[in-house]
């Protein structure tokens, strides 16, 4: 069975590429009241406030029409920022180079947050270098991810 965030990534992707944009990721938080519902834009000319206001205007809609999540929440619509969340196997490939933190849900290798140079992918597994050792961290066991920024 798809997690909320998978489902919601399908239903979403067409109303947001119908918009120009691209749906880069999906987040349901549940840890507070009310649950927040986050969904990130992306586009190559940049994500402007106008942008975030048509994607939420034309979500919240899908969202009252489909109800797929019971009871009050939050919509949030927003760029990745300097920061980006890293959902998918593309994604993490034209990262590639970049520092990345990534947080597993159940510990590898005796931990479960590495921070390191993204190397790229193989099958399903995300690359990572940190302290001069590659780790291959399965895509499906990634909690969370993000860029480093370098300044």
């Amino acid at each position: 069975m798809a997690s909320i965030e998978e489902r919601l990534t399908k239903m979403f992707a067409p109303a947001v590429d119908a918009l120009g944009c691209e749906l880069w990721g999906v987040e349901y938080l549940t840890g507070g009241k009310p649950k927040v519902l986050r969904v990130y834009i992306d586009k190559a000319d940049g994500v402007q406030v106008e942008d975030c206001a048509k994607v939420s205007r034309q979500l919240s809609s899908l969202m009252d029409v489909e109800d797929p999540i019971a009871g009050e929440y939050t919509l949030e619509v927003s760029s990745p920022g300097m920061d980006r969340p890293l959902y998918t196997l593309e994604q993490f490939a034209d990262y590639k180079g970049q520092v990345a933190a990534v947080k597993l849900r159940v510990p590898f290798d005796g931990r479960r947050k590495f921070k390191g140079i993204l190397q790229g992918i193989e099958d399903q597994d995300v690359v990572i270098l940190v302290d001069n050792e590659e780790y291959l961290l399965p895509i499906e066991s990634i909690e969370k991810a993000n860029i480093v920024p370098q300044f």
